[in-house]
């Protein structure tokens, strides 16, 4: 059970009714959606406006980055004379729509780019030596990275013996010594509009300032609009914050995303159970079609993921997006079971204010979903290893009280190497020296944390009725807060106490409930579905009284307009 907080400004100010009256008139809201953006630090007209409109007009100028001017020199340079360009990618969502944005900016000039993502069994996050030659002895003279770089000093100093011009594009926090590239892009190294960018941003903002010399040159310009669904596909599975520069890509975006032009987009909504001109949220975006993407990389190869993206046939986009549908489907088999090992031992270590788990025969490709499940059902920072090769290979998460990466550096020296940032992060060790990596780890978890497990909690952003939460001019102020993630999070709302009238399982294990539930202080009723909680929820509490931590929105599935609860937490009232 979480611990339920109700939200305070980071401030401490408290709003005044007279203000609120105020914002509420100037931008024709009602006084609770005002009290809302209040809360959250919006106060200002131009803050408030630009939250509830964040049009691309606000987007930052591509010059405001740090090395970005340089980088996209060195490109149209390169370009102009010739030489072969390649883009090493990463598996991952973020990597595969930044190396396609590239692809099709490009392509409008009619630049041929080679490109490579690496094969997770067998390569790795990141660049290696022996990828490098490969590029070099096909003639590439001119290599971009793009969601990774950043740490690989060995291979760009190979890349520059072997002649190579270098541009680094990455969004990862930099280690202490930096890759000797001609240019690094990447937003944590200097002041800039926005720190947290994923790479698909950083790759939007570089091929945005590359866009405007390449058309100095004459011929029409690129219209980069038509990258932004790329761009909203990698920032929000990338798990990035969804405030500033982010939100204002995000949000363009999924108009995007719901347009659906490109084919791959069109037929990936389509094995995700939407209609292709579906209007997709955020969290949709990150439940359904993300992991289908991220499962080429997991389970085969991220080429697949990368030509259903750049791909202009619709058959083959959707003989592609089948085949992704596929690997999603092994990758979750694969996730149940590695997890069900992965909670056997964690259920034997009930006091470690962390956990640090290995396995045999675990699919290197999904202990980073595994870990993330530990962290959800247990409340503590969770790394979980595997074999790879003759060492072991890990991916860990984190909660918001501790800082993953700071965490990891005090136990480098247990560690063969680790990246990452404050709430997820890869580590590799070897496999005499899990024992005492472990050790270190929960100790300085618990210097950290305490030597008590922080119980999981709840922001609440204020008490709301079943009358309110059916009402659909709320609901419509609650949508322009969209899109919800880290960073901007979909308000939470404490029910008054609700009469359970009917309980009912569902789902193909029975393992999920589905509520029909009466406010009696207003006389509605609405339904709420409890997912994976069958067993937490039994039917003696049928005819009881339970209050909700719940997120009110409408569901307009089928087209069919109706209220949605999305319950984040209960407890009998």
């Amino acid at each position: 059970m979480k611990e339920w907080i109700a939200r305070t400004r980071r401030d401490g100010i408290e709003a005044s009714e007279g203000e609120l009256a105020a914002l509420s008139r100037r931008f024709g809201v009602s006084e609770r959606f005002a009290r809302i953006l209040w809360l959250r630090g919006l106060d200002s007209p131009e803050q408030v406006k630009t939250y509830l409109d964040p049009g691309l007009r606000y987007l930052a100028h591509p010059e405001g980055w740090p090395g970005m001017s340089r980088a996209a020199e060195l490109i149209a340079d390169g370009l102009r004379a010739g030489k072969k360009l390649a883009v090493w990618g990463d598996y991952d969502v973020d990597g595969v729509t930044s190396t396609a944005l590239v692809r099709q900016v490009l392509a409008h000039y009619g630049h041929e780019v080679l490109w490579h993502q690496p094969e997770r069994q067998t390569e790795g996050y990141g660049m290696n030596v022996a990828g490098v030659e490969h590029l070099a002895a096909q003639g590439v003279q001119l290599l971009l990275t793009v969601d990774c770089g950043i740490s690989n000093v060995q291979a760009v100093a190979r890349a520059k013996e072997l002649g190579m011009t270098v541009v680094v594009t990455d969004h990862h926090l930099p280690p202490a010594a930096l890759p000797q590239a001609d240019a690094l892009c990447d937003p944590r190294l200097a002041d800039c509009p926005c720190s947290f960018l994923a790479g698909v941003g950083v790759v939007f903002f570089l091929m945005a300032a590359l866009n405007a010399r390449l058309a100095a040159a004459g011929g029409p310009r690129f219209d980069m609009r038509r990258t932004l669904d790329l761009v909203a596909l990698g920032t929000i599975a990338d798990m990035v914050e969804l405030e500033g520069q982010n939100r204002i890509l995000v949000k363009n975006g999924l108009l995007l995303l719901a347009e659906a032009q490109r084919p791959g987009v069109s037929e990936l909504k389509a094995v995700s159970g939407y209609a292709p001109q579906a209007a997709l949220e955020a969290g949709q975006v990150v439940f359904s079609l993300a992991p289908r993407l991220n499962a080429a990389g997991r389970m085969a190869s991220a080429e697949t993921a990368l030509e259903l993206l750049c791909t202009g046939d619709c058959h083959r986009a959707a003989e592609l997006a089948r085949t992704l549908d596929g690997y999603n489907k092994v990758r979750r088999q694969e996730e149940e079971r590695i997890t069900e090992e992965a909670v056997a031992q964690a259920e034997a270590m009930p006091d470690a204010p962390a956990l640090v788990i290995a396995g045999t025969g675990w699919n290197q490709g999904v202990i980073g979903i595994v870990a993330s499940r530990l962290v959800e059902k247990y409340h503590k920072p969770a790394i979980i290893l595997c074999e790879d090769g003759d060492t072991l290979k890990g991916s860990g998460r984190s909660i918001s009280a501790f800082d993953l990466h700071a965490g990891l550096t005090r136990c480098s020296g247990e560690l063969l190497a680790y990246g990452g940032h404050r709430m997820a992060a890869g580590v590799r060790v070897q496999p005499d020296r899990l024992e005492a990596f472990r050790e270190r780890f929960l100790e300085v978890v618990r210097e950290c944390l305490g030597p008590e497990p922080l119980p999981a909690v709840q922001i609440i952003d204020g008490e709301l009725d079943f009358a309110a939460a059916s009402d659909f001019t709320f609901l419509k102020e609650l949508e322009m807060m969209q899109p919800f993630g880290m960073g901007n999070p979909e308000p939470v709302f404490q029910s008054p106490p609700l009469l359970v009238e009917s309980r009912r399982l569902f789902g193909q294990q029975k393992d999920h409930v589905n509520l029909k539930l009466r406010d009696e202080s207003c006389g509605v009723s609405l339904q709420a579905k409890l997912w994976r909680q069958a067993a937490d929820f039994p039917a003696s509490l049928e005819g009881a009284r339970i209050r909700l931590a719940y997120s009110p929105s409408i569901d307009r599935y089928n087209g069919m307009a109706g209220i949605e609860l999305k319950v984040r937490d209960w407890r009998q009232a």
